[in-house]
């Protein structure tokens, strides 16, 4: 009797987690399915629109799928610019999101096909953005899963955690991993991060492509938005 009723109790919180699980899915596909608006463009620190909504902006590796993934998010074709071309984005490119999210599609670093002199003009514009921004929550940074954390990642995470702005790793291109070569970069990009002051606990992990941990992935950052609603004190949808 004892054994049935443990695993009753079980089965009861194993629903309870489950139904919790898709609650949460479900209000980030209804916030993803708003309409996304272009807000601006800022080729430099006086081209930033002013602060509003809250923001989660996207940064990695020239490359990694941040326009692609933007586009999976939202569930649109072409709200983000998608190029073969590596250091296509180069400015800070903003949308609104059901008037409730902004999202912030940051220039790739590392390999680009661009000027020195832009380059390093994008490099401050993302730094003065990233220290400066009272409405940032979060940086999504995505990691290609196929290659790892590089230098220029570790260099990023140098400039987040020196700004104290939370960052969450967010594995790209799983699509083209094995299950056991995905948990060998899972584990591998804990590691490299879990000293790190400002990195959050877990790592996503997406593809853009097949749609895989995209609606987990929004239903983290409709959390985010839920949060900060409450710390607004603006009521909060169920």
């Amino acid at each position: 009797m004892a054994d049935h009723a443990a695993h009753e109790a079980l089965s009861g919180s194993e629903r309870t987690d489950a139904e919790a699980s898709a609650r949460s899915i479900e209000r980030g596909r209804v916030l993803f399915a708003g309409e996304c608006q272009f807000v601006a463009a800022a080729a430099d620190a006086r081209g930033l629109p002013a602060p509003r909504l809250p923001e989660i902006a996207f940064a990695g590796r020239s490359n990694v799928g941040k326009s692609s993934l933007l586009n999976a998010l939202t569930g649109r074709k072409a709200l983000a610019r998608v190029s073969r071309t590596p250091g296509r984005t180069q400015q800070i490119n903003f949308f609104a999101l059901a008037g409730r999210l902004g999202l912030v599609d940051l220039p790739g670093y590392g390999f680009a096909r661009a000027p020195r002199r832009s380059i390093d003009a994008w490099t401050v514009l993302v730094e003065a953005y990233l220290r400066c921004r009272p409405t940032l929550r979060r940086v999504e940074l995505l990691i290609d899963a196929r290659v790892g954390a590089k230098e220029s990642d570790a260099r990023m995470m140098d400039l987040l955690d020196g700004a104290a702005v939370p960052y969450r790793l967010a594995l790209t291109k799983i699509d083209r991993l094995d299950a056991s070569a995905l948990d060998a970069a899972r584990a591998a990009l804990a590691h490299a991060v879990e000293t790190r002051p400002a990195a959050l606990p877990g790592i996503e992990a997406v593809s853009a492509r097949t749609g895989q941990g995209v609606a987990e992935l929004r239903a983290q950052l409709a959390a985010l938005v839920d949060i900060a609603g409450r710390e607004s004190g603006v009521e909060v949808s169920p």
